[in-house]
């Protein structure tokens, strides 16, 4: 796998969502990138920080704008394993994120389902890298659950 592909990234974020995953979180996971280097990592941790609000990409978020000292990301790429929900979308047109790279979509919970245009016009939006591998993992969780 080439290094800085998007593959290699959402790689990065998938390893994200695994550490979610075996902690008892749904599996997702996020990268935030700035001149190829990522510079925050997160993932779900609703249950562990019981903290609605604590998705992969609000962490990412968070981490992203610490180290660069700024509240705006119109530099970086995220990278996460599932199409962000309305809150995260939310919070990803306020630090105007560049580009936003997702594997599967979320046809339940996605901001696809609310509104496509709810993020900053300047962000650009690209599905489906490792989509199989990243709805594996979200599949594969709640059938644990269900079990």
């Amino acid at each position: 796998m080439e290094l800085f592909s998007h593959e290699y990234y959402m790689n990065e974020a998938l390893k994200q969502a695994k550490m979610a995953f075996e902690e008892g979180e749904i599996p997702v996971g996020a990268v935030i990138v700035s001149k190829n280097k990522i510079i925050a990592r997160g993932y779900n941790q609703t249950e562990k920080l019981q903290d609605v609000t604590a998705h992969a990409e609000m962490i990412a978020i968070t981490s992203a704008a610490n180290y660069l000292g700024a509240k705006y990301l119109p530099e970086c790429k995220l990278y996460v394993t599932l199409e962000p929900c309305p809150m995260c979308a939310g919070a990803l047109f306020w630090s105007q994120i560049g580009e936003i790279y997702y594997g599967a979509s979320d046809p339940k919970r996605g901001f696809h389902q609310c509104n496509a245009s709810m993020l900053h016009p300047k962000t650009k939006v690209f599905s489906g890298i490792l989509e199989k591998e990243a709805q594996i993992l979200v599949t594969d969780f709640f059938k644990k659950l269900r079990d």
